[in-house]
This record gives C-alpha cells, structure tokens and sequence, in this order.
C-alpha cells in the first residue's frame, strides 16, 4: 500500500496594494490650497490620480496618506467606489509619508511579501495602462522597479550660473512613478535611513539603492509628468480635455 505524502500547504500569492503620498502643501504651485485639491477639469486634481488606480482590477487596496487633521477628501462619497482608504498619518516630508503608510499598510494585516505601487498624488495623467505594464514588468523580479524615461534633452553642469560642462546623457533616466517594491523590503530600506532624517532618499529607488539593491526601469510616458508650477495645471488639464 503506498505511503501518503504530506500536503505542504501553499504559499499564498502575493498581492499589490496602492499608497500616494497625498500630505504635501505645493508651495512651489502657488495654489491657496493645497495642489492635490485643486480643481482640473472639473474635479480635484488627486481623483484623476486615483481614477487610475481604480481601474487595475489587480489593485488590492489603495491608501491615500494624508496630513493629520486633513479631511478634505474624507467626505468624498467616490472614495468608496475606488477602493480608497484614507491614512492621515502624512510626515514632514515625503519619505516621512511614505514610511508612516508602510507602518499603517502592515499594521492592518498587509503581508512584508505583498507589493506596494508607490505614486505621486500630484502625476494625474498617469493612466491604468501605465500601471499594468509596471506590474506586469515587475511581479517576477526579485528586487521591482520604477516608470521612468530617458532623458531627451541635452544636460548640463552648472558651476555659478555657468555651464561647466556637458554631461553624457546615454544612460541618464527621469525617475516617475509609481515605483513598486515588497511592502516589507521598503519598508526595511527606510527605517535604515530613518535616524538620519531619511538623508539622500528622494524617492522609493533611492532608498532600496542605498541598500544595496538595483531597481529595474521600465518605460513610462512623458505626460506621465508631475503637476509642480502654476503652468502645469493648464497644460495637465489640456491633456485630460483631450483624452475624454
């Protein structure tokens, strides 16, 4: 009679989860308000944002990270149909945001080996195919990844208002996002620098940089831009026009 073998129990895929940073007051846009809450076209700038998210059914959860105290979004009845939770735990800076969401992600049961898509609230013009290609490039590999595109411009050195010198720009990248790690290898990679105010950590890559790991880049778009000064409200807003 044969032996029964044992049934090792499955290891449960993993999921992917959204967090924006959304604590920032855009001062560089010149807003009353802060620029996520804008109007542009016709509703505030962050919701196209999320719009986005909303539609890749692959999305587990998305977390919004906002300012303690800050309600404006907590009486949007759309939240809802998005899938959207709210985390007012927002930091000084943006690492700052970021790391307190993570805290907030694995606190409600999110598994380390779970993926999280981090994204800019302010890059409204991302769109759900963006998203699906970054998933897609990125599920299989062993540290993530990141939109980003290569640069197309000529990139100069300045020394005293002077160009001093022309700088190769062959394999020189604009980073975007989303970037997409393992909630708990981000999370890991950020408390390593949290003791030195999150030094040298301007985004997610950054940081798992700083730990030693090599993200891979994926191609992105480039409307997939940050809405920043005051001119890009209408040139964003342009765009929305005429994708609808």
């Amino acid at each position: 009679m044969p032996h029964a073998t044992a049934q090792s129990p499955q290891t449960p895929q993993p999921r992917c989860h959204a967090l924006l940073p959304c604590a920032g007051t855009g001062s560089r846009a010149g807003t009353a308000t802060p620029k996520q809450y804008q109007p542009l076209d016709g509703q505030p700038l962050v919701l196209h944002t999320l719009a986005a998210f909303a539609a890749v059914e692959r999305i587990a959860s998305c977390w919004v990270v906002v300012a303690p105290g800050d309600d404006y979004l907590s009486q949007d009845g759309r939240l809802a149909e998005m899938r959207v939770h709210l985390a007012p735990c927002g930091g000084n800076s943006r690492a700052q945001s970021v790391f307190n969401g993570l805290q907030t992600l694995l606190a409600q049961g999110v598994a380390p080996t779970d993926w999280v898509l981090v994204h800019d609230a302010a890059r409204c013009l991302v769109t759900s195919a963006q998203v699906n290609a970054l998933m897609d490039a990125c599920w299989h590999d062993p540290v993530g990844g990141l939109l980003a595109l290569q640069l197309p411009d000529t990139l100069k050195a300045e020394t005293h208002g002077r160009v001093s010198a022309t700088v190769d720009r062959s394999d020189k990248w604009l980073a975007q996002t989303p970037q997409m790690f393992r909630v708990g290898a981000l999370y890991a990679a950020l408390k390593a620098t949290q003791a030195q105010d999150f030094a040298g950590v301007t985004d997610e890559a950054s940081a798992m940089e700083i730990s030693g790991l090599r993200p891979r880049l994926v191609r992105g778009s480039a409307q997939n831009f940050k809405v920043t000064y005051p001119e890009d409200f209408a040139l964003a807003e342009a765009i929305l026009k005429s994708r609808s």
